[in-house]
């Protein structure tokens, strides 16, 4: 009997001490500790232009005198969906596109820009930017919930006519001029 007593006790032993061993096994958590995470993303809006000048040749009296080059505006936005549309601009500061320095000008009426391969028009209309009469909207992008960041590429190539008013008596000299283009989100 004491052999089955002991073997009871052995057994009642080894049981315990699985017991303990299995509880001293099982895992022991912490409390989870939170991170905010706070994530901004401005609005932007950007031109970047291909070029930054245009050489012209000019023939007297002539409607065609083109730019040597063209340009091409990128325009690349990241907008709040509060904004409606992305208008991009060209645009004088006067009605004076190009002028000598000596008081002989082209007006802004005698430049004109094809945009994407499309017809040339004549810089004058009144834009939100420059002068009244010196400006061409060059695009008006419509946002919503695809494109509320984007981009969009205006391929511009020039001309200067030399046909109308007194443009044909113009001096030989160095014209300079500068063109401005603009983008706004509204």
């Amino acid at each position: 009997m004491r052999k089955a007593t002991f073997v009871r006790i052995a057994v009642v032993v080894m049981a315990t001490l699985f017991a303990v061993s299995m509880a001293s096994a099982q895992a022991l958590n912490s409390t989870a500790q939170p991170i905010q995470l706070n994530a901004t993303l401005t609005e932007s809006l950007t031109v970047g232009l291909s070029a930054s000048s245009v050489n012209f040749n000019l023939s007297a009296g002539s409607a065609a005198n083109p730019g040597l080059t063209g340009v091409t505006a990128t325009t690349t936005w990241a907008l709040a969906k509060t904004r409606s549309s992305v208008g991009v601009y060209a645009y004088f500061a006067t009605t004076t596109a190009m002028t000598d320095g000596a008081g002989d000008n082209i007006p802004s009426s005698a430049f004109s820009i094809s945009d994407n391969g499309g017809a040339s028009a004549p810089v004058t209309g009144s834009v939100v930017f420059g002068a009244a009469g010196a400006g061409l909207q060059l695009a008006n992008v419509a946002l919503s919930g695809a494109n509320f960041s984007g981009s969009r590429n205006d391929a511009m190539t020039f001309n200067i006519n030399l046909s109308g008013g007194t443009l044909p008596s113009l001096p030989a000299a160095t014209y300079t001029g500068t063109l401005n283009i603009q983008a706004q989100a509204l």
